[in-house]
């Protein structure tokens, strides 16, 4: 496979390689599976979860603008026609606005390895958006690796004796959104819309959109009396969604949306384990087994995914 680089200006960039796509992708997985915790206490220090959500996402958005600022030429920029636009006005509306209101105002009423195994399915939503929507393939090794995957799981957090209650619903909610922004955030990657500036697009006009509801609600006040510590954490939990949103798309770029989704679940049980190291418990049998099962799963995806891309660039070039 060609190490096609980023911008042909010679400046030193990851190279769009299927590959780089997979590693950057667990990194975004250690990244989730820590702020998922993080943000399981973070959200509960401030007095409201959409200000929390607000400011957390106002850090974030001003770092991936000066990332985008010092790394993507500007003619890149001025190149971006009015569908590319236009899509990342809409990603920021469904994956950078909606998504995050609904998603910490659940994890505000739910625990955090409930919210970890709901967020968690959104490869399954992915997959099956990605086959239709944008051409993916899945055989049925894939197809079966992912159902160990979902297996491994329900392992890691069990639903037993779980009661499904307005937090969880409006997590599942949020999930949703996000599986629709992969999609289109898959097609303007692809089609040329450089990740970093979709990074910045999604958390930037997401956050006008929050900001809009905070005004109507009438929250805006909330922001002016949070205290220093609470401030800290808003921008401490702003700079791992900076990390972690700037390192989704960068993978998102690279690979396919249903190997990059897969990847993810990685983080699932990072937060179990940080759960039990934090509270002093030591998992249960079944869980250190689902983990083992997540981490199997997602190395078959990964393998059977790159032989299959290479098979297809072996035809290609015959």
């Amino acid at each position: 496979m060609t190490q096609q680089r980023d911008r042909p200006n010679g400046s030193p960039r990851i190279p769009l390689t299927t590959r780089w796509g997979i590693g950057l992708a667990v990194v975004a997985a250690v990244i989730s599976g820590v702020s998922i915790f993080i943000n399981g206490f973070a959200v509960k220090q401030l007095p409201d979860p959409a200000v929390y959500t607000t400011l957390k996402n106002g850090v974030a958005a001003l770092l991936l603008l000066g990332v985008a600022l010092a790394v993507v030429p500007r003619a890149e920029v001025r190149a971006l026609d009015r569908r590319s636009w236009a899509g990342m006005v809409l990603v920021g509306i469904i994956g950078g606005s909606i998504p995050f209101v609904l998603f910490f105002s659940g994890l505000a009423a739910a625990s955090a390895p409930s919210a970890a195994f709901i967020q968690k399915t959104l490869f399954v939503w992915v997959a099956l958006l990605a086959v239709p929507l944008l051409g993916e393939r899945l055989g049925w090794f894939p197809i079966v690796a992912m159902g160990i995957l979902l297996a491994g799981l329900v392992l890691v957090a069990p639903p037993v004796g779980v009661v499904w209650g307005p937090g969880e619903t409006m997590i599942a909610a949020a999930t949703l959104f996000w599986a629709v922004e992969v999609i289109i955030a898959r097609r303007l990657l692809v089609g040329g819309v450089p990740s970093p500036v979709l990074a910045a697009a999604r958390l930037g006009i997401g956050l006008v959109v929050l900001i809009g509801y905070l005004a109507v609600s009438g929250r805006l006040d909330i922001v002016a009396a949070l205290s220093a510590t609470q401030w800290l954490w808003g921008i401490g939990t702003g700079v791992i969604l900076a990390a972690y949103v700037g390192t989704w798309f960068a993978a998102l770029r690279r690979a396919p949306a249903s190997v990059v989704a897969s990847v993810l679940v990685l983080g699932a049980p990072i937060t179990a384990v940080i759960s039990s190291i934090a509270n002093g418990t030591v998992p249960a049998p079944s869980v250190v087994a689902g983990q083992v099962l997540i981490t199997m799963a997602v190395i078959v995806v990964v393998v059977l995914s790159v032989r299959a891309i290479r098979r297809e660039a072996a035809v290609a070039s015959s």
